[in-house]
């Protein structure tokens, strides 16, 4: 028990500053990637921060897959090249909406 507990003294919650989704929320509306947030924090909580880096890494890297959604940019990118090189070959053409080409709307 520390000497100045300044955290409890001043009504301060720091642990709850330091994570990102765990804050306050307008409307009560959960973050997307709290549930990732939470399961990290929960496999990390108690062990330390090496032992956390090796044992809780599925977790770090799902939150962080949440946050940035790299794989999903490069998976939609992906997607997206290979839609312009079918069109390109002649082996698909997208529907006329997609073009800007659609019925005008009244």
């Amino acid at each position: 028990m520390p000497f100045l507990d300044i955290q409890k003294r001043f009504g301060l919650n720091i642990d709850r500053w330091w994570t990102i989704q765990s804050a306050e929320q307008p409307y009560k509306l959960a973050p997307r990637c709290h549930a990732f947030e939470k399961e990290w924090i929960e496999c990390a909580h108690g062990i330390g921060a090496i032992r956390a880096e090796k044992e809780c890494k599925i977790e770090y890297d799902d939150f962080i897959e949440c946050l940035l959604r790299q794989k999903t940019m490069r998976r939609v990118n992906a997607i997206r090249r290979q839609r312009d090189k079918l069109i390109k070959e002649g082996k698909y053409t997208p529907p006329p909406h997609h073009i800007g080409k659609g019925e005008p709307r009244p």
